[in-house]
């Protein structure tokens, strides 16, 4: 961090990217989307809960990514009877995967909030950034 600091202090450019540690929406989005807590009730409050607690409020979207995204977050999550594992961040986005928050919530209103989403950002490509408002 130190080596980092120095050298933007020094006013030299980084050739990538560098994600910030502190998982903080430090860079500009390029859409924000009211998730509808009415309507999805428990998606909402985890979402609300988990961004409290640190993660990220953006999905930089990453569709190729969801597979091994959600296999490291659900890893040692045991399946329960009659609720779904839902994650936050999302699979799809860059952000989620290992260390992403999990919670117990019934299949309803999971999936229909999935639905939801789906369908808010089916026409963006992988790599815009979304931020997340629950309203």
């Amino acid at each position: 961090m130190i080596v980092i600091a120095l050298y933007a202090l020094a006013g030299g450019e980084w050739p990538l990217d560098i994600p910030s540690p502190f998982k903080t929406t430090d860079k500009s989005v390029d859409h924000t989307i009211t998730f509808p807590a009415e309507r999805y009730p428990e998606t909402a409050n985890h979402i609300r809960k988990a961004i409290q607690a640190g993660h990220s409020d953006v999905c930089t979207i990453d569709r190729k990514g969801a597979e091994g995204n959600r296999e490291l977050s659900l890893k040692g999550v045991p399946v329960k009877k009659g609720k779904d594992r839902d994650e936050w961040p999302m699979a799809m986005c860059a952000e989620g995967g290992k260390d992403a928050d999990i919670q117990y919530i019934t299949p309803k209103d999971n999936r229909g909030a999935g639905s939801w989403v789906g369908n808010q950002l089916s026409t963006y490509p992988d790599g815009t950034r979304v931020k997340f408002v629950v309203k």
